[in-house]
């Protein structure tokens, strides 16, 4: 597991160039300033970006299984990494903050429809009422 990257995963550069390319750079990585360290955050619009990968933060949608090696580890793991992003996101809708939630699998999606709603919020600095996107 050591090789797992936490972050600069390929996900997070597909999000990071997309954002640079419709004109939304001055994004801060890992901010440390912010409650639960998003992936990507813009401290002014009180916007916070996390890209998760479906594989460890369990996606709602892609029912992956869970490893027949040792089970009752994975579960377990699996159930703090689910809990640890709960707690992250309601810390910083507590402070005041957008939250979206960016699935790997939805980046693999042609279309992208779900990066749209970022993009949509972030130009207009609210959130949209209809997100594909897990946004709160």
């Amino acid at each position: 597991m050591q090789g797992n990257k936490s972050k600069d995963t390929k996900p997070e550069l597909l999000v990071r160039k997309l954002l640079r390319e419709a004109g939304f750079p001055g994004y801060r990585l890992q901010w440390k300033k912010a409650p639960g360290k998003p992936d990507i955050a813009y401290p002014g619009r009180r916007i916070a970006i996390f890209v998760n990968g479906c594989f460890w933060h369990r996606c709602p949608t892609c029912n992956l299984p869970i490893p027949k090696t040792n089970p009752e580890y994975w579960e377990e793991k699996f159930r703090r990494n689910i809990e640890r992003d709960e707690r992250k996101r309601r810390e910083l809708e507590d402070a005041g903050w957008t939250v979206f939630v960016i699935w790997e699998c939805e980046l693999k999606k042609p279309e992208k429809e779900s990066f749209e709603y970022v993009l949509i919020s972030l130009g207009e600095n609210t959130q949209p009422k209809d997100c594909a996107v897990q946004a709160t």
